[in-house]
């Protein structure tokens, strides 16, 4: 298994997409006041969605509709939290950039829907 991951760059193919969907999802926060912070490594990253982007408070009510409406648009996405409100983005190694960037526009699409 290790040989594979070297041989094949998988961490630096990870790092590399990684950085796509991380720089596309810091373009949403721009956008959007209901996401309050994007952290994680690679391509593993968490989403935290708020109702107030000062006060940080978890939007529960929010995630929960927005991830249903992502589902509706063609994308699913894990919602996890206890206290926060946070979609845990942890997409394949093989994924490809056009799927990251259909991603984000079905991210936005349900921002914009929603929020």
């Amino acid at each position: 298994v290790v040989d594979v991951i070297v041989g094949d760059g998988l961490v630096e193919r990870a790092e590399r997409l990684g950085d796509r969907l991380l720089h596309g999802l810091r373009a949403l926060q721009e956008r959007h006041e209901a996401i309050g912070d994007i952290r994680g490594r690679g391509l593993l990253l968490g989403v935290e969605i708020v109702t107030d982007r000062e006060t940080r408070a978890p939007g529960h009510e929010l995630i929960v509709r927005l991830t249903d409406r992502c589902f509706e648009l063609g994308l699913n996405v894990n919602r996890v939290g206890g206290p926060h409100s946070v979609w845990r983005l942890a997409p394949p190694l093989t994924i490809t950039e056009d799927e990251i960037d259909s991603a984000l526009a079905i991210m936005d699409q349900a921002l914009r829907d929603l929020s």
